[in-house]
């Protein structure tokens, strides 16, 4: 049987009254999206628009952006399956630990893959190292003949929170360029953080491509939408050959339209995770759990012991992070959530550790 190694899984954890697992926004679907899904509900009966026409060129004026620019999906991990289903890598090279889906999608498809470890003495923060690693040549010097056709980088890192600050995103684009390698940069939390996206960047690295999603933004983990942006018009359109036909509905599609006209969202979003991120980070600290530097919606704790279990039996779901590369049962990841939600994991925490 095919495990589950993502958060979210509600449905097989007995009675969960707090899903601290997932990492979406912590404010829920904004209402202006509720109501778009519900007053659409006559079109549902037809067919969704194949090409996502409207949505496309939203997503696109949004970004300032072409419409061919854009490539609409059924959440981001569709996206990076289709990605490899296309270019069909030799070797990918992946960051570690991180979204586990990268190495999945590049080995279904006969990729090799390698990774390369955050070290965690560092605060898994970006390690120069992994620039000389893109730069692998073949003992002749030939760019890329024995390097990587794919490399993946997630800002802020998933489940670390970091972000790689931009003049580092730029090296190592402009190392996959000269070495023949396409680079997917995952931004999907990147709202969440006060960094800035290599969006408006575009037009100056036509290998790279950018993985956005309205899943963790808008709360629309039950939807599944994602978009993949990208200068290279070209390789989008092959990319998007290896959708399903019609693989972003209806009800998707309509929530995506209304999620861009929601103004302010991201703001006062990013004002909640401000104050929530620094009272759990306090709260934690005094009771002795270690917290790993942040810039993201999610913490990543070690914890002296596992908590994933003893939480559940609270009715608390946490990210086990064992399954990560470089981390164990100690570790757990926590999205940020409200301010009364954290203060009954806090409570929770208290009572596991205090017996």
């Amino acid at each position: 049987m095919l495990r589950y190694e993502h958060g979210g899984d509600v449905y097989g954890n007995g009675r969960i009254r707090l899903d601290f697992s997932v990492n979406t926004n912590p404010l829920g679907m904004p209402e202006g999206v509720k109501r778009a899904v519900i007053s659409h509900a006559a079109d549902y009966a037809r067919y969704p628009d194949p090409r996502c026409r409207a949505l496309t060129a939203a997503v696109a004026a949004h970004h300032g952006l072409s419409p061919e620019m854009v490539l609409c999906g059924n959440g981001a991990a569709d996206l990076i399956f289709r990605i490899c289903a296309c270019l069909r890598p030799k070797k990918t090279l992946v960051s570690a630990p991180t979204f586990s889906e990268y190495e999945r999608a590049a080995e279904t498809f006969g990729s090799t893959v390698q990774e390369y470890l955050f070290p965690e003495e560092q605060g898994f923060a970006f390690p120069e190292g992994f620039i000389e690693t893109v730069m692998q040549r073949r003992g002749d010097g030939v760019p890329g003949a024995n390097g990587f056709d794919l490399v993946f980088l997630c800002t802020p890192n998933n489940p670390t929170g970091r972000l790689i600050p931009l003049p580092q995103i730029r090296q190592v684009a402009e190392a996959c360029m000269e070495n023949g390698a396409i680079l997917v940069l995952d931004e999907s939390f990147i709202d969440f953080t006060e960094g800035a996206s290599m969006v408006p960047e575009l037009q100056k690295y036509p290998n790279l491509l950018i993985l956005r999603a309205f899943t963790k933004t808008y709360a629309m983990a039950g939807l599944r939408l994602g978009c993949l942006l990208s200068a290279n018009a070209e390789l989008l359109a092959r990319i998007g050959v290896f959708g399903a036909a019609w693989s972003v509905s209806g009800p998707a599609q309509a929530a995506g339209l209304a999620a861009l006209q929601e103004a302010g969202w991201m703001e006062r979003t990013r004002e909640l995770i401000r104050a929530e991120r620094a009272f759990l980070m306090q709260a934690l600290a005094e009771q002795g759990v270690h917290v790993c530097p942040s810039d993201a919606n999610f913490l990543l704790l070690k914890c002296a012991k596992a908590f994933w279990e003893p939480l559940r039996r609270r009715g608390i779901l946490v990210r086990d992070c064992a399954n990560f590369t470089g981390l164990d049962e100690r570790f757990i990841r926590i999205g940020i959530k409200t301010h009364r939600e954290n203060e009954a994991l806090i409570s929770a925490i208290s009572e596991v550790l205090n017996g």
